[in-house]
């Protein structure tokens, strides 16, 4: 019963948004998205190509300007599952590309997980940190089972 309280106390110190879409990404073209965060923030993307062509995508994360520096930069890739902490505060782009291809769209489903530490929580003992990520990599790994699950049922349709 401890442990269950344990859980729930570090539940309700993390606030965790998910957004999940799907993308055409026409042939020649880029389609970007934005997420604006605090430093500290962990964000996670999860991504499968879920038709056109073979099935590829090439994939770059940015971090905010005035540097805009790669996190991860990826070429023809069908799925992936990306997951960092913000260094600092600002606008982090994730783009998917399709410029490799000449007549090909592609549809895209992905899924960023951002999760802010509270503030108060910030600092806490080892163990909870622990616990912490231990959530955090279980919500995103449903995540991933749920995307491919709605990708198998897409195909089968």
């Amino acid at each position: 019963m401890k442990m269950l309280l344990n859980i729930l106390i570090v539940l309700s110190l993390y606030v965790s948004f998910s957004q999940s879409y799907f993308v055409e990404v026409d042939a020649n073209s880029e389609e970007c998205f934005f997420d604006k965060v605090k430093s500290g923030t962990k964000l996670g993307l999860t991504f499968e190509v879920a038709e056109g062509g073979f099935l590829d995508i090439d994939v770059r994360i940015m971090g905010p300007d005035p540097d805009s520096k790669p996190i991860h930069q990826g070429e023809r890739e069908s799925n992936g599952k990306y997951t960092f902490s913000a260094d600092k505060d600002g606008v982090y782009r994730y783009c998917f590309s399709n410029k490799m291809s000449a007549v090909t769209p592609k549809v895209v489903m992905f899924t960023m997980d951002i999760t802010e530490a509270s503030e108060e929580h910030e600092g806490g003992d080892v163990d909870h940190n622990k616990l912490e990520e231990m959530i955090q990599e279980l919500g995103t790994t449903l995540t991933g089972v749920k995307h491919a699950q709605a990708t198998r049922a897409s195909r089968q349709a």
